[in-house]
């Protein structure tokens, strides 16, 4: 079993495989056609095609009154669905959320782990886990008819709910393109939210460069990739909720009976038991076989050394670049992004925890510290987090790391470039920016980081597009200036990124969040894994310290596997 398992893997990635030590060679890439194979694997309508300013007819949220248990909290919503197929809008378009709230709290993941033998090789599926609760504000009815309906005589609780994470299943309405992320595809995505109903929001990413060719890896997500979730499981503090979403757009040729049947082949596929898994600290003992690090050690020196020499030049402005390795891992069972994710969820303190998978495609994985930005309604809010030490066994020498970290000159430029990057963009959209505080650790499980917040205000809705667009790539993941330390990436790193440190979050209709795509993996679908990991280099960077940094930060993933017992483990190094 073992054995086939690593042909398939090996198989996969052999053309990359044998690349030698040189920046010359072209990366491994798709072309996509005009119609990509995957339109044909995925049933929900593309919302990017549409008029993005042309309103809906309709977009609402119903809910149902509380329910005791995940069974009879299902039930309300099939019942739900079939009035809905039974008495359909007069509009050509819109979008409808039903949600059932349930007493007990029932972890959002514990949910969709559940699913997964049904369902997880067809449909899409995301999780987004905040690092602090957010609240919601939900219409909760008190009463409930025998019929099921809800008695408008009575009184609603307006309920003020701290949301902790978010799965769903299915997607009623998508947002995938293989150009950049545009204003307008902004607003393709803004055309299906409203501040009524703040929980019908889209969940997603945007690869770090969008103007890169595609790798095959990575095809599925596209240039960016948005779902709004069929089917939803929120977690609370205290509660939980499940909900339906069904969107349709006569003009985008996906009808309100279409879309009605498709949620209904959905929910067919949803259980409503959930078992919660043991977590053991390993997924399922899988044993590593095989690992390879494009670059390999060799070529990582020359890699920081070419960088180095043009920070060093007089005739450029580069100040930093970000270098990144992917590592590729292979075990004897194909490894669980779920069961990988519910171990990162669990050291997971003061961190984003997200999973991305499109129809057919691997799982984007990650347990990130940095924020891109936060914004309520005009506020927003980023943060500067750079330079990267181990925590100490001990509280004196962890006292002592962190002090050696906040004392050092290097760090401190690294961290400074940053920071100020961050607060000129601030300032160019924001009505006022505060920066607080303006250097303090940020302490992690098993790292720490110089950080400092920065706050604002928007002056119109539409610079939610600017704040994200100015921001990425941010100096941490990318460099400064960014444009020549984008190049240097392009011209010298032979594997894409993809995702990897980019934006993932969520949009909604008043409040949207995304986090950096840092600490992540690509996991399953016959690619094994592949980790991913960047450091920044500036006057002063030492390779070999710099490797160490990228063994420290994937680390998460790799203590999640035991190493092969019977023979040595085979490691391959290339570029």
């Amino acid at each position: 079993m073992a054995v086939a398992a690593k042909c398939s893997i090996i198989g996969f990635f052999n053309k990359k495989d044998s690349i030698k030590c040189s920046y010359s060679f072209t990366k491994e890439s798709i072309k996509f056609s005009a119609t990509p194979k995957y339109e044909e694997l995925s049933s929900s309508m593309n919302g990017c095609h549409g008029d993005s300013r042309a309103p809906l007819g309709t977009i609402e949220t119903r809910t149902f009154p509380v329910a005791a248990t995940t069974a009879v909290a299902a039930d309300r919503l099939h019942a739900a669905i079939f009035d809905l197929k039974n008495n359909p809008p007069h509009v050509d378009s819109g979008i409808i959320r039903i949600q059932v709230p349930i007493e007990q709290k029932i972890e959002s993941l514990d949910w969709l782990r559940s699913q997964a033998d049904s369902s997880s090789t067809v449909l899409p599926r995301c999780y987004f886990s905040g690092r602090e609760p957010a609240n919601i504000n939900i219409n909760i009815p008190k009463i409930q008819n025998f019929d099921g309906n809800i008695n408008g005589d009575h009184e609603n609780d307006i309920n003020c709910k701290k949301l902790l994470s978010v799965a769903g299943l299915g997607s009623a309405v998508s947002f995938r393109q293989l150009t950049p992320f545009s204003l307008d595809d902004w607003h393709c995505i803004k055309r299906f939210l409203s501040k009524n109903s703040p929980l019908i929001r889209a969940y997603g990413a945007i690869r770090f460069d969008g103007r890169s060719d595609i790798s095959s890896e990575w095809e599925g997500f596209g240039s960016f990739y948005f779902m709004v979730p069929q089917v939803e499981f929120d977690e609370f503090e205290g509660s939980s909720m499940i909900a339906a979403t069904i969107a349709w757009d006569n003009h985008l040729s996906r009808t309100y009976e279409e879309a009605i049947g498709a949620l209904e082949d959905t929910l067919w596929q949803i259980s409503s038991s959930v078992v919660r898994k043991k977590l053991n600290g390993r997924t399922g003992d899988a044993v590593l076989l095989h690992q390879s690090h494009v670059p390999n050690k060799g070529c990582w020196d020359s890699a920081i050394n070419k960088a180095l020499e043009m920070i060093r030049r007089e005739d450029t402005s580069l100040l930093k670049v970000v270098l990144a390795r992917s590592s590729r891992v292979l075990t004897d069972v194909e490894i669980d992004p779920l069961e990988w994710l519910n171990t990162l969820k669990s050291e997971g303190d003061k961190a984003y925890q997200f999973c991305l998978q499109p129809p057919q495609s691997p799982a984007f994985i990650g347990n990130t510290p940095e924020r891109l930005f936060h914004r309520d309604e005009l506020s927003v809010c980023s943060e500067a987090l750079a330079a990267t030490r181990r925590r100490g066994e001990t509280e004196p020498l962890d006292l002592q790391i962190g002090h050696d970290l906040l004392t050092s000159k290097k760090d401190h430029v690294e961290f400074t470039v940053v920071r100020e990057n961050i607060r000129r963009k601030f300032e160019e959209i924001c009505s006022q920016t505060i920066v607080e505080p303006s250097k303090s650790l940020r302490k992690l499980p098993r790292v720490q980081h110089l950080y400092a917040k920065l706050t604002g205000k928007l002056k119109q809705e539409d610079d939610e597009f600017r704040v994200l667009s100015s921001l990425h790539p941010t100096p941490a993941v990318c460099g400064l200036p960014a444009e020549d330390a984008r190049q240097l990436i392009a011209d010298t790193e032979m594997f894409d990124r993809g995702m990897y440190a980019g934006p993932v979050g969520y949009f909604g209709g008043s409040e949207s969040e995304f986090a950096v795509g840092i600490r992540s993996a690509l996991v399953g679908k016959d690619i094994g894994a592949l980790l991913y990991a960047g450091t920044g280099i500036v006057e002063g960077s030492d390779s070999s310290m710099e490797w160490q940094e990228l063994e420290l930060k994937t680390s998460q993933y790799t203590k999640l596997m035991k190493r092969e017992e019977t023979a040595s483990m085979k490691e391959t190094v290339h570029l």
